[in-house]
């Protein structure tokens, strides 16, 4: 039988890169006809660069508000004050300037003042059910957002490429997952220049994270050619990217590979091939221990792989060949990428320890993307023998 599959385009419209960031948003926010523009802005650069400002002088008086307090791994409480904020400005477009928490954020905030949503807890109404092909999609009556994000990346998590938001519930220190067709942004600016201000910790691991997108893509079971052919690309522009970017921190033209990289990681996400263990248990331990997304990928992506090399090995050498070099072991490569890095490569490196390992097994079952690994985990001991892989 020939394989088959289904690849559904998203709802953003264009993608700008390689250009300062406030005149392609100013332009942007023009074409949309937008006049009461809400910031959601990272706190740092607000404070000390000069990004924030070049931006509200270029929308040039169609700035209603700006927020610039969304703590990492988007709190609900946080997502919340701040839709209240876009709420009470009358916002007609949302536009981001910051990392995957803020990005993330404004998703959530676009279906909080579609749906009414006043309090931290209301957002569970906002979160994904079963549709009638399996997968997991909106709640019957959630109402599509009105109001559409621009968002300007800073760091290379990606996930302004994706219709999903990460927002983590305080109470219980978990992320969720959002979804809805209609929440990815209406655009994205990909700025290089801008990424000069991100610490460089965040964005090489970030761009990490993004090489964890490309590679349990390719990985994956459910990987298809449209995916494929993205993730190769995106991996190959990454492997060589983050590197040059670590030698010399004002190549600028690196910090855009890195940036075309990230996005080309997120199109097997975008066309419905899911991740696997290295993001599930990723999501564990962000949301149950504070480690950040980037560091997760360092941590765990080449354990998994080891892990599942017997059921993948051919998928693996693909990895291999779009890092540059053909019949090498995938995961030694990627060890090797992430120590070149200086990232931290080990679960102790972070303070994660055999007695904890219970714990995020089981909470790793529960996530979206452990039980579409492309080797079957069956319960936690298996989440176990891979956390045991990356001590």
């Amino acid at each position: 039988m020939p394989q088959q599959g289904r690849v559904v385009f998203s709802r953003m419209e264009e993608v700008v890169f390689g250009r300062p960031a406030a005149e392609a948003v100013a332009e942007i926010a023009a074409r949309a006809g937008a006049r009461r523009v809400f910031l959601l802005v990272s706190g740092t650069l607000n404070r000390e660069t000069e990004e924030v400002a070049r931006l509200r002088a270029a929308l040039d008086g169609r700035v209603a508000a700006v927020c610039d307090r969304m703590p990492a791994h988007t709190p609900r409480a946080a997502v919340v004050a701040a839709a209240e904020m876009a709420r009470e400005a009358g916002a007609d477009l949302i536009v981001t300037l910051g990392g995957g928490s803020v990005t993330d954020a404004a998703k959530a905030i676009q279906l909080c003042l579609a749906n009414d949503i006043r309090s931290p807890e209301a957002i569970a109404a906002l979160l994904p059910v079963a549709q009638a092909d399996g997968s997991l999609g909106p709640p019957p009556g959630c109402r599509p957002p009105t109001i559409r994000q621009v968002a300007v990346p800073t760091t290379l998590s990606a996930g302004e490429f994706s219709a999903i938001a990460g927002v983590t519930d305080e109470a219980t220190r978990v992320k969720a997952l959002i979804r809805h067709p209609a929440i990815i942004p209406r655009a994205v600016v990909l700025d290089p220049a801008i990424t000069r201000h991100t610490p460089e910790w965040l964005f090489l691991s970030t761009g990490i994270r993004a090489v964890d997108h490309c590679v349990e893509g390719i990985c994956s079971g459910e990987a298809h050619p449209f995916a494929d052919a993205q993730a190769l690309r995106g991996l190959a522009l990454l492997a060589a990217g983050l590197p040059r970017v670590k030698a010399d921190p004002a190549d600028l033209a690196a910090r855009l590979d890195c940036q075309l990289g990230a996005w080309l990681s997120m199109a097997p996400l975008a066309t419905g091939v899911p991740m696997g263990a290295s993001h599930g248990i990723g999501y564990v331990l962000g949301a149950a221990h504070g480690i950040p997304h980037g560091h997760t990928s360092c941590l765990m992506l080449p354990a998994v792989l080891r892990w599942n090399h017997p059921v993948n090995a051919g998928r693996q050498a693909l990895v291999a060949a779009a890092m540059g070099v053909p019949g090498a072991e995938a995961a030694a490569l990627l060890e090797g990428l992430i120590a070149g890095l200086g990232m931290p490569r080990r679960l102790a490196d972070v303070g994660i320890g055999a007695a904890q390992f219970d714990a995020i097994a089981e909470a790793a079952m529960a996530t979206p993307w452990v039980p579409r690994n492309p080797r079957p985990i069956a319960g936690p001991a298996a989440v176990r023998e891979i956390l045991a892989l990356a001590a």
